[in-house]
């Protein structure tokens, strides 16, 4: 499992979040876990693989939001509470 961060720019409002998570899970149909924040300017999620970068930035920039940045990197995954 891989989690990918997405730095994000222009994102306003709960709508906006919206339109990111349904891009997102378009663009990678294999996301388990998605999150996304305004707030952070940023979406989290887990996949089975890395996603296509280029594909999910130009994807970000056609619908006028700036992407920032792509990290993924191994999930572990978190026992109860916390702990591993």
């Amino acid at each position: 499992m891989i989690k990918t961060t997405v730095g994000i720019d222009g994102m306003m409002c709960s709508m906006c979040e919206a339109h990111i998570s349904d891009l997102i899970r378009k663009t990678v149909p294999a996301v388990k876990k998605l999150a996304v924040s305004r707030k952070k300017k940023e979406a989290s999620f887990v996949s089975d693989e890395a996603p296509d970068a280029e594909r999910l930035r130009a994807a970000i920039a056609e619908t006028g939001y700036t992407c920032l940045s792509i990290t993924s990197e191994p999930y572990v995954k978190r026992g109860l509470f916390g702990r591993g």
